[in-house]
């Protein structure tokens, strides 16, 4: 049974201050995964590392010769949060390795066509954990653009077949009128009243997020948003509360 487990921004990065890695959220949530004998892939959101740079350089909107530069200035802010929680999972006892959409992946109007799924069932059977990240990848109209994490995890679960997708979010679920909603579906979600006050973040917040587990929803498989601290509840398949997204 393989499960992937999306690490939000705001959780292991502090969002209101750029470059600000929480290492003891981390190291804590490290440890939640390492109670788990599932085969798992891991997908981190970007936070403060990332989201600064990608908006800095109009990222989002496509990549030419004026804002190259941003290319590799958003990569290395990512792949520096993405070393910690590396090394966080190893010290904790996975097998996990960095692996890099901007190297791996392709989009085309920003959306993946690729995502090096056929060298994570390679890792996967080999004990190995992969350990992926909101990144700048290539994309075929655009010459470049963001992918978010959000955007990883679904479409990783449909080709690798994920049965458990697990998002653990600083807000613990999905909040409308400052209570969270247990349970979200396309019938629903149109009554939700998406709480945000991230700026930064170019990937479409919570409500981005809901939109990309819907569509994983309608192929199958739910996935739940849950706060950091009932990650090893719901890898053990207790109740760990937050939102169904079915």
């Amino acid at each position: 049974m393989t499960v992937i487990i999306k690490l939000g921004g705001s959780v292991i990065t502090d969002k209101a201050n750029p470059g600000v890695i929480r290492s003891e959220v981390i190291s804590e949530l490290a440890k939640a995964i390492a109670s788990s004998k599932a085969p798992s892939v891991i997908v981190h959101g970007a936070g403060s590392l990332g989201h600064p740079e990608a908006k800095a350089y109009g990222i989002a909107d496509g990549v030419t010769f004026e804002n190259a530069r941003g290319v590799y200035v958003t990569h290395e802010a990512v792949s520096r949060l993405n070393t910690e929680v590396v090394a966080a999972l190893r010290h904790a006892g996975i097998e996990a390795v960095s692996f890099h959409p901007f190297s791996c992946a392709l989009a085309e109007n920003r959306r993946l066509v690729f995502c090096g799924e056929e060298q994570i069932k390679a890792l996967l059977a080999s004990g190995i954990v992969p350990v992926l990240h909101g990144d700048v990848v290539c994309d075929r109209v655009l010459g470049g653009c963001i992918v978010s994490g959000d955007q990883i995890v679904p479409y990783l679960a449909k080709k690798l077949g994920a049965e458990k997708v697990g998002i653990v979010t600083a807000t613990g679920g999905v909040l409308s009128g400052g209570e969270i909603i247990p349970e979200i579906t396309r019938e629903n979600v149109s009554a939700v009243k998406f709480e945000t006050s991230d700026n930064a973040d170019v990937t479409g917040g919570m409500q981005g997020k809901v939109e990309e587990l819907l569509a994983l929803a309608e192929s199958g498989t739910p996935s739940h948003i849950i706060k950091p601290e009932m990650l090893k509840a719901f890898l053990a398949g207790t109740n760990a509360g937050g939102t169904l997204v079915k």
